[in-house]
């Protein structure tokens, strides 16, 4: 028998943490799990589960004595920025117990991070350049050469199951608030669809628009633009919408960029098009007078847009990654776990349109080798064979206590 007890809280819409609780039971682990929502119940199959039907403000007592009853020494969740997860570190922290999190991996396209503590601006991975190449001097050899494929329209699935669960038989749980101010799946997933099916006029457009720029040489930054509702923004920026970000961008742009270089927005694949960005910005523009010198992208490959770009200027989206992979200067406005002198800009916005460097690559090359040996796993959510790794993989760090183990 281990000595660990693990309880699982509020996970993704696929079987990951019902998988990983049956392997670790099977290693003689004990396992619970807590669901606070008819959600929860529809999603978690672990054994030892209890149901929360309590409010809010009573949980982190709940918790308290739930933790202390059973001896936990671990607990899993997904992102930290939810409600019912914030108090729960908080109470986990204060009586010793570990806290693993795990969300969609800084890497994409198929990787998981599972990290201690918390991600983004809360993730303990070092911002010291010397400590990331130390840490990569330790870290196995890696390939991110693409493995798995996931599924958007199973998420999609999950997550309206889940909605339409809580919306029918949210009776059940009277006391339960969703965590998020994401638009309900009802309406996020058939908007985010019809966009999809829609996709390709964008993409033709957005490759014949690059094509040009290309030909005429054209120098020009690009905005790479996030979810609204994302925690990265709620959390780890100081915006309190895409809005504020992109007006700031424009303004700066407007008075300290050069008058022939280009401002490109490049709206994310996700984004269900609730919001018109693209009258947002032109709109915005022509307030400042630089209409003419903004192009907005609906489409297209990202790699090929950041190729023939001067640079990215990014809240704190995780293809800025990318961006350093492909040696672009990259400044970022918000927290961001590769906000690093050497990697990004560090100094002012306004300073950056003129003064953008290029990251160093050697410590672009150590902080990804850093990142894959810590608090990321190989693997996705929703799809086979990709789940089973990532189950397999997270079973492993989790039973012998390797959550960012070099860290």
């Amino acid at each position: 028998m281990s000595d660990l007890n693990f309880v699982f809280l509020q996970g993704p819409r696929s079987p990951f943490f019902s998988r990983i609780a049956q392997q670790l039971s099977a290693l003689g682990c004990g396992v619970f799990g807590i669901n606070v929502c008819i959600g929860d119940s529809l999603v978690w199959k672990g054994p030892n589960t209890v149901n929360y039907r309590g409010r809010l403000s009573d949980w982190p007592t709940y918790l308290s004595v739930f933790f202390k009853k059973n001896n936990i020494t671990d607990i899993v969740l997904l992102g930290e920025q939810r409600s019912y997860h914030k108090p729960a570190i908080e109470v986990a922290k204060a009586l010793g117990i570990r806290v693993t999190v795990t969300d969609f991996g800084y890497l994409r396209p198929d990787w998981i991070t599972l990290e201690r503590e918390g991600m983004s601006g809360n993730s303990w991975f070092p911002r010291d350049p010397d400590a990331i190449l130390k840490l990569a001097q330790h870290a196995p050899a890696y390939s991110l050469d693409k493995c798995y494929q996931d599924s958007f329209w199973t998420m999609a699935f999950g997550d309206m199951l889940y909605d339409f669960s809580c919306f029918f038989f949210g009776w059940l749980y009277p006391h339960y608030r969703r965590s998020y101010r994401r638009d309900l799946s009802i309406i996020y997933y058939p908007a985010m669809g019809l966009r999809l099916l829609l996709a390709n006029k964008g993409h033709q457009q957005a490759e014949q628009r690059l094509a040009v720029l290309k030909s005429q040489q054209a120098r020009y930054f690009v905005f790479p633009l996030q979810l609204e509702n994302d925690f990265q923004i709620i959390a780890y920026s100081p915006f309190k919408s895409i809005k504020v970000a992109i007006e700031l961008v424009l303004e700066s742009f407007a008075k300290y960029a050069d008058q022939e270089v280009r401002l490109l927005f490049k709206v994310h694949p996700w984004d269900p098009g609730l919001t018109n960005w693209k009258k947002f910005i032109v709109n915005t523009a022509e307030q400042l007078g630089i209409a003419q010198r903004i192009d907005y992208f609906a489409g297209g490959n990202l790699e090929q847009i950041y190729l023939s770009s001067a640079g990215v200027v990014t809240i704190n989206s995780t293809a800025a990654i990318t961006a350093l992979q492909l040696g672009c200067p990259v400044k970022t406005l918000g927290a961001a776990i590769y906000d690093v002198n050497g990697l990004t800009y560090q100094e002012s916005l306004d300073s950056y349109w003129q003064n953008a460097k290029q990251p160093d690559q050697a410590l672009v090359a150590a902080f990804i080798k850093a990142m894959v040996s810590t608090i990321q796993i190989r693997g996705v959510f929703y799809s086979e064979p990709g789940l089973t790794t990532a189950v397999t993989e997270a079973v492993e760090r989790l039973y012998h206590q390797k959550v960012g183990e070099l860290l």
